[in-house]
């Protein structure tokens, strides 16, 4: 230590402090904005520390107001001062909290506590988040008086290898009677933050809900309040009403509809922290941005820290609202987020319980699931292929239009099975329209087989996983075998006519000679009834439709569709007697199949020849 003269005293920064501002400057913090929120929230620290000790020593609050924060501008000066009534710091907390990184005023305060769970609400750690301060300004001056102390200090530093400390009154300045008022001299392009409406915004959006009312006193006019002063998550359910909850909504949302679902709770134990989700009633602009990114908040003890902390899986990006962690530092850089263990487990219990309440919901109030559903089904969906933890779960809360009805789920679909049907049939496509009239329907239909019809395009993809509800595994309709053999028929006196094999056989070899490598293969169908062809995917690769998906995409792998036909459709049985027109019939298998799809035929203007002269010829001339 240097005496530069009686009255100031020169210490140097803790050896680690110099790396410490550098990193702050141009590492820790992407906008500089936030600075104004660590001041703000070491203020409230303060605030809270005041009240907390107060308890035990009702003194310290000698003049009976309440602890608060002022923001005062002075352009003049160019100067901008965070001042609060907190506890405050004598000289050597001074030293200790902002000369030093190793320890803070916080972390001391709390290690001295035998229990922290109620009434502390501590919110920052001291003496970290400060240095932030050192983007915006180019001298730093904090004048100090404890609760209760007779002295105040004063603390001074340019950011270079150092600070001074003096008593309070040596440069003629005033000294609070209570509390910490910092002083920050603005590098000249930071005098934005010295506009009432830029700190009334960032107040709002990092800070509107610390306990403590934040003053803003202008250089003209009245100071007034500019935060609620309210962390709604904060307060216990049994104070709060309906209202509360839709305006909280509609403020942390920025939404105009009414949320379908509410969850607001506590979890203690291990991790404390507060929980206020909401699920929209209507689907947000964003909510299929490539991104996937979720919009919850997470604050740390009342203050904001983020809302790209991904506290939830992307298939719950529609949930809006809060998470306060008391036990998170507020300092939490983007990577401490990404690799954090406490932050996982959050985010582990709270997905849970979200997916527990979403379960709830659709048994008690189905009305209220169904505005969820109806808006957001897509993307829960998402989560099928994506969280093989909580798939079963998943599935059994989507919802289905199948061909027995709408919003249809597979519990009610496994308890009305037919009898010996052992599988969960489903066909993915681009409309229900075309769904409905698809060829692959009929011999299920025949039999009253239910199968559920599935258009968003994410069906594509998690219908592509192995899945099974209940020990029953979901089929697709358009890939592999399918044999309805032993479930009965629906009008039990109609039976299938059957083929010689010779028949059979040659019908498939001409056709096959006919299409060559346009066709995988071809066979005999256990899935039509009435009409003559359709397509199907292999047992192994992508459906049907997730093959198109990808192709669109130029990801398809190419694979080659298996063409199914009806040996008892006329066009078919009239291939062995074809002659020259064979070629043409099945071709015409091929592009009627492809057509009802949804899918052009390869050559269209070949495809409109040859059904013109199988018109104009005639099947019984052929």
């Amino acid at each position: 230590m240097t005496t530069v003269d009686p009255s100031v005293e020169t210490q140097p920064f803790q050896a680690e402090v110099s790396e410490l501002l550098h990193l702050m400057v141009h590492s820790v913090y992407s906008e500089t904005e936030i600075f104004l929120r660590e001041l703000i929230s070491n203020a409230s620290d303060a605030c809270d520390r005041l009240r907390y000790e107060a308890i035990a020593n009702p003194t310290l609050i000698g003049d009976g107001n309440a602890p608060k924060i002022r923001i005062i501008p002075n352009k003049k000066n160019n100067t901008l001062t965070i001042a609060d009534t907190g506890i405050g710091m004598d000289r050597q907390e001074l030293i200790d909290n902002l000369g030093t990184i190793a320890r803070s005023g916080t972390r001391s305060f709390v290690s001295r506590l035998k229990e922290a769970t109620d009434g502390t609400g501590l919110i920052g750690q001291f003496g970290v988040g400060f240095y932030s301060a050192f983007m915006v300004a180019e001298r730093i001056v904090v004048t100090s008086r404890r609760a209760g102390a007779e002295d105040a200090w004063t603390w001074a530093s340019s950011g270079g290898s150092g600070f001074e400390i003096a008593s309070a009154g040596t440069d003629g300045a005033p000294a609070p009677s209570r509390g910490t008022d910092i002083v920050l001299y603005l590098k000249a392009d930071a005098v934005k933050y010295l506009e009432p409406f830029e700190i009334e915004r960032i107040v709002r959006s990092y800070s509107d809900n610390i306990q403590f009312p934040i003053e803003l006193v202008p250089e003209e006019g009245e100071p007034r309040q500019i935060n609620s002063a309210s962390a709604l998550w904060q307060r216990p359910k049994s104070e709060l009403k309906p209202e509360d909850y839709a305006q909280a909504y509609k403020s942390l949302a920025g939404a105009f509809d009414e949320p379908a679902m509410t969850l607001h709770y506590r979890a203690e134990g291990r991790y404390s922290y507060a929980v206020l989700l909401f699920a929209p009633s209507a689907k947000p602009f964003d909510l299929f941005d490539p991104a996937r990114k979720g919009k919850v908040r997470l604050y740390v003890r009342r203050v904001f820290i983020t809302d790209d902390a991904e506290l939830l899986p992307a298939y719950l990006r529609f949930i809006r609202g809060v998470i306060d962690s008391e036990d998170l530092p507020l300092n939490i850089s983007r990577e401490m987020l990404q690799n954090n263990p406490q932050l996982a487990q959050i985010r582990k219990a709270v997905t849970t319980r979200v997916i527990s309440e979403l379960e709830a919901l659709a048994e008690k109030q189905p009305e209220s699931f169904a505005k969820i559903w109806d808006a957001f089904g897509s993307v829960i969906k998402e989560g099928i292929y994506e969280d093989l933890e909580r798939r079963e779960k998943l599935l059994a809360l989507s919802r289905f239009t199948t061909t027995a009805g709408e919003k249809r789920t597979l519990k009610q679909y496994v308890s009305e099975l037919k009898p010996n049907q052992t599988e969960i049939y489903f066909l993915v496509g681009d409309s229900i329209e075309r769904l409905k009239s698809n060829p692959k329907l009929e011999s299920a239909a025949a039999r009253g087989i239910e199968v559920l019809l599935l258009t968003d395009p994410v069906d594509a993809f998690w219908t592509s996983a192995p899945l099974d509800f209940e020990g029953k595994p979901l089929k697709s309709l358009s890939q592999g075998d399918v044999d309805f053999g032993l479930v009965p028929l629906l009008d039990d006196g109609k039976k299938q006519e059957t083929k010689p094999d010779a028949d059979e056989a040659m019908i498939i070899a001409v056709i096959k000679s006919n299409l060559g490598d346009r066709v995988s293969d071809v066979r005999a169908s256990q899935r039509l009834t009435s009409s003559a062809s359709c397509l199907v995917a292999g047992s192994h690769g992508p459906d049907r439709e997730l093959e198109r998906l990808l192709a669109r995409a130029n990801r398809g792998i190419g694979s080659k569709p298996i063409l199914e036909i009806n040996l008892h459709h006329p066009l078919v049985e009239a291939i062995p007697k074809a002659g020259e027109k064979a070629a043409d019939l099945s071709f015409l298998l091929l592009e009627q199949a492809q057509i009802l799809d949804g899918d052009l035929p390869e050559d269209p203007a070949a495809f409109a020849n040859r059904l013109n002269r199988l018109v104009a010829g005639g099947l019984s001339r052929a």
